[in-house]
């Protein structure tokens, strides 16, 4: 399983909480599964490039909700200043999304929270991420087939418009509302997730460029308008905020749920080509669309129409239609369409390889870790996946259980930043290091003990050139480390140099406060979201 038991290696083996020390054994950052295919199980395909992952990105954080969020924000929070929520909104997620980005290129592989929690945690409490994310993904992909037949539903003239047999039932006497429209969408995209990573990206990637080309239309064609009419939203008395500052923020904590989904992309590391070079990318390009595309969205809707105007169930279709473009309406509605069905894709994809990768540590049976031979993709699992989900979104009404999203997602992205502050300032000997970055410093520590011993026989001093730098035997182990994993890994310099000049004390003080901080910030913020004068006193 490739764990080491911090434990174990600090008190020789003893320990007096028994099975308590497995709760906090961490495992190496390239399990063995990674780069083999050791008991028979078959690797995943690494098919994915940078577009590849910009579509997943983008299709699972752009969904149904900016057609909605838009009217509701607006009117209940920012007013004019919708566009600026927007940018705080992405400013924060865009620093979980640098976390994400760092770990997803130290540490490649399928599990994305979950396996960094394993790393630099421990065993229990990436037992307890691994269950928030699959409570997570299911319930929200759940929520998400529910709200697709509505849209559909508008397609096809009206509320009650849909084929008998996909429309909505109620069945008598238990008041149960089946949604068979849902269940047979999750069936199709489990379908489509099984045939293979790479058809599924090309198939998400349509998708999502149909949605943008939704929003692109709304973007230019109210441009448009907005220029011709004056901007009337924005000529009000209230002024710009006539919420306040903390009607903004309250907005910017609402509009941030939209952004969630590029933690997507750090599910599929194994399946990159280039994970180092091609996630952060990934990440940051994904997330950069999104924002632009949310900024722009709302700037002009807000401008169109005046905040207190604005229909709260269909904001976008209600300004066009106040200007007179009716027909804009179906337009607006296939966007909405074409973000759901890349959403549902988004919130399926990266369970299958969540459950997957617990299955590789023995937290799960491993019928979860076997790998289609033919089409490379953890294929049991992403039938038990559409199931659960399929079941959840045909019986129950989980709009109720969506709250539950939030805090599995707020979970998540709290423990990948301390993951980041663990991995940093934790002393270099505990941290679990790659096969790849161990074998060049037991090289070089093969050799300083042979210099050594041949200054013990021979009483003279011997110089040694490494990589065509000479470096005295007398120089301390660290130093020949420091050389030779800056020539070979320059990609971790910087953080070697630092952590060689500063003492174990200080980084154990340095990683405590700043996690600390980092807990008590969360505390705050999520206070901060149901409080919109908390601010105030902080």
């Amino acid at each position: 399983m490739g764990v080491v038991g911090d434990a174990e290696s600090n008190n020789g083996g003893k320990c007096g909480f028994g099975g308590l020390k497995t709760l906090v054994r961490r495992k190496q950052v390239d399990s063995a599964h990674t780069n083999s295919t050791e008991g028979g199980h078959h690797g995943l395909a690494r098919a994915l490039t940078i577009p590849h992952l910009i579509a997943i990105g983008v299709g699972s954080t752009i969904g149904a909700g900016v057609y909605i969020l838009v009217g509701t924000v607006a009117r209940e929070h920012s007013g004019p200043a919708l566009t600026f929520s927007f940018l705080i909104a992405g400013i924060a997620a865009a620093l979980s999304a640098f976390c994400y980005a760092e770990l997803a290129s130290r540490c490649p592989s399928a599990g994305s929270a979950y396996h960094y929690s394993y790393i630099c945690v421990g065993e229990g409490v990436a037992w307890l991420i691994g269950w928030a994310l699959i409570l997570e993904y299911t319930i929200g992909g759940s929520a998400v087939a529910r709200g697709i037949s509505p849209n559909l539903a508008m397609l096809f003239g009206g509320p009650n418009s849909l084929p008998w047999f996909l429309a909505r039932q109620t069945i008598p006497g238990l008041g149960c509302v089946v949604d068979p429209c849902a269940a047979i969408l999750v069936f199709l995209v489990t379908a489509l997730l099984c045939v293979g990573i790479k058809e599924s990206t090309f198939v998400q990637g349509v998708v999502t460029v149909a949605n943008i080309c939704a929003m692109v239309f709304v973007i230019v064609a109210g441009g448009y308008l907005g220029f011709k009419t004056g901007w009337p939203g924005y000529k009000l008395s209230s002024g710009y905020l006539p919420f306040g500052a903390d009607g903004m923020l309250a907005g910017a904590s609402t509009v941030f749920f939209a952004f969630i989904g590029f933690d997507s992309v750090a599910s599929t590391a194994e399946e990159v080509r280039n994970p180092q070079r091609d996630l952060p990318m990934g990440i940051g390009f994904a997330l950069s669309i999104c924002c632009t595309l949310y900024m722009l969205v709302s700037a002009v809707i807000v401008g169109l129409v005046p905040y207190y105007a604005m229909d709260p169930d269909t904001p976008i279709s209600s300004a066009f239609a106040s200007h007179g473009i009716h027909w804009a309406a179906y337009i607006i509605t296939v966007g909405a369409c074409t973000a759901l069905c890349s959403t549902l894709m988004g919130s399926i994809l990266p369970q299958p390889r969540i459950l997957m990768a617990m299955a590789r540590d023995g937290l799960l049976p491993s019928f979860f870790s076997d790998v289609n031979q033919r089409t490379q993709v953890p294929m049991k699992g992403t039938i038990v996946t559409g199931i659960l989900a399929a079941t959840l979104a045909f019986f129950m009404d989980v709009e109720q259980l969506s709250g539950m999203v939030s805090v599995g997602t707020l979970l998540a992205f709290t423990m990948v930043a301390i993951s980041v502050l663990i991995l940093r300032y934790v002393p270099p000997d505990e941290v679990p290091l790659p096969s790849t970055f161990q074998g060049a410093i037991d090289t070089v520590s093969m050799r300083y003990s042979i210099s050594n011993n041949s200054l013990v026989d021979s009483n003279m001093e011997n110089t040694k050139v490494y990589h065509g730098i000479t470096t005295d035997d007398s120089a301390p182990i660290s130093s020949l480390i420091q050389e030779e994993t800056t020539i070979e890994y320059p990609l971790i310099e910087k953080p070697a140099l630092k952590l060689n000049c500063m003492n174990e004390e200080m980084r154990r003080k340095i990683a405590g406060w700043t996690i600390m901080f980092t807990c008590v910030g969360v505390l705050v913020l999520t206070s901060a979201a149901s409080s919109l004068t908390l601010y105030r006193y902080v």
